[in-house]
């Protein structure tokens, strides 16, 4: 896949996990970056036994567009292209949730980035409308700290404090 990638980023309501519930899928994923410097991130994941190697340019001023190239690759190549990566890996499980004509991705992190949980919304453009689950709260669409490729250098751990309890 290569194109646009236009989403939105949302803080989850985490009391009894809903969104578990709800979801049709999950699966846990393992990622790291090759580079993630000045908005450009080159990403390898591995993710139900499958690789995947990813290039995303920089976002533009509001947080929700940009460029992104994805390509499988086989789970030995994505093992060996780990061992590149910059300190730090994100482990996550990302539940599926549908919600009206859209699927909701709805990461829960563990490790140093433990207790987050962020869903987004992919849009085929910035106005398209979408109805957001209950589970779904505050936009953070734009907010550099809670992209994955941040996340690994300045964990949740580290400014978990910024947020309100309930999205600790």
């Amino acid at each position: 896949m290569s194109g646009l990638e236009i989403e939105r980023k949302f803080l989850v309501h985490k009391a009894g996990r809903p969104y578990a519930a709800q979801a049709y899928a999950s699966s846990r994923i393992t990622q790291g970056y090759i580079c993630s410097e000045r908005g450009r991130t080159v990403r390898v994941r591995l993710s139900d036994g499958r690789g995947y190697l990813t290039i995303k340019g920089p976002s533009d001023p509001d947080g929700t567009t940009r460029y992104e190239f994805e390509k499988e690759i086989t789970p030995d190549e994505a093992r060996q292209l780990m061992k590149l990566c910059e300190p730090g890996m994100i482990d996550k499980t990302r539940y599926l949730v549908r919600s009206g004509r859209h699927t909701f991705e709805v990461d829960e992190f563990y490790g140093e980035n433990d207790g987050l949980v962020i869903a987004e919304v992919e849009l085929s453009s910035k106005d398209e409308p979408f109805t957001k689950p209950a589970f779904v709260a505050d936009e953070v669409t734009g907010d550099r700290r809670f992209y994955n490729s941040q996340l690994m250098k300045t964990p949740f751990s580290a400014w978990r404090d910024s947020l309100p309890q309930e999205f600790r």
